[in-house]
């Protein structure tokens, strides 16, 4: 780290209100967001890990993707709400490397898995005599592994990358987390260039993943268009079409956020953006791929109604 980062002891988050009852108002809708995302992803973990029936590839993806979701999440909101509750907009150089590290090696898995579960789909319709073969117990392991590594590498590259920076222009970060492109406009101009090459190297392998996943989908599409039976084709819809919404909602507010000029950057949008992808997702996630899938439905109704 350099001295004048290190000379930082303290990071001011952005503040959502001025006055106390406004304060009190962000508190209560971050906590309600929070208990959905806890609430729903929760279950979704319970259910699956609870019934042997769901103990499949698409499944295990699934469960691997409500434990990121609860992490993300966990990173970021109960801190603005402890700040709301407190009155306070500050959060301790340690924490906020703490919060970039989390929050990108959670990101950035996020996305390596759900590449991961677009392979599975498309071996699941365009090939599902190998589906047993290619997406065995061990293979699908050995894929969730590698997106773990890789969201941790990651992290790693750009904590380090982002920290290493000296910080000219104060410490208040324009956003209700540390979030590295609102740290890089607190570094010196001609010292941010190391961190941005990290960062378009991880968008070309962003990138990389997102040819790979429109790929597989037109083959999915392709594959499902020629189901003879309309009731086949509602099937296959049924497993894509959830992944494919997370993927959309997931990749077009993220990118936009880290890649959208300076020129249209204002403190709203920033707050808009990051809410898109930071804390919506979570939320949401557990409803869109609920919402069509008959059999999560049925087994999360029988866990429900055995518990009470």
């Amino acid at each position: 780290m350099s001295n004048s980062s290190s000379s930082i002891s303290q990071f001011l988050l952005l503040p959502f209100a001025d006055t106390r009852e406004l304060q009190l108002v962000h508190f209560c809708l971050f906590l309600g967001i929070y208990l959905a995302a806890l609430l729903s992803n929760g279950l979704i973990i319970i259910t699956i890990a609870c019934d042997h029936h769901l103990h499949t590839p698409m499944y295990f993806f699934l469960l691997n993707l409500s434990v990121l979701d609860l992490g993300c999440i966990s990173t970021t909101v109960p801190k603005s709400m402890a700040n709301s509750l407190r009155d306070t907009r500050a959060i301790s150089y340690t924490g906020c490397v703490g919060q970039v590290f989390f929050f990108v090696f959670l990101i950035a898995t996020e996305y390596f898995l759900l590449t991961v579960m677009a392979y599975d789909r498309y071996v699941a319709i365009c090939h599902p005599l190998h589906y047993g073969t290619l997406l065995g117990s061990r293979a699908c392991v050995h894929m969730a592994a590698a997106a773990w590594a890789s969201g941790f590498l990651c992290a790693v590259l750009h904590t380090a990358s982002t920290f290493s920076l000296p910080l000219c222009h104060g410490n208040a970060v324009d956003q209700f987390f540390c979030e590295i492109p609102q740290i890089l406009k607190l570094s010196c101009s001609d010292a941010y260039l190391r961190e941005i090459a990290v960062i378009v190297v991880g968008v070309c392998l962003d990138f990389g993943c997102f040819v790979f996943t429109v790929v597989s989908y037109v083959q999915i599409f392709r594959a499902v268009l020629r189901i003879p039976s309309q009731q086949g084709r509602h099937k296959a819809f049924s497993t894509c079409i959830p992944h494919l919404a997370v993927v959309s909602l997931f990749v077009s507010s993220g990118m936009f956020a880290y890649l959208k000029p300076p020129s249209i950057s204002s403190v709203i949008l920033d707050l808009v953006l990051t809410f898109l992808y930071s804390v919506f997702p979570p939320v949401v996630n557990p409803f869109i791929y609920s919402m069509k899938n008959q059999e999560l439905k049925d087994t999360m109704w029988k866990l429900m109604t055995g518990c009470f």
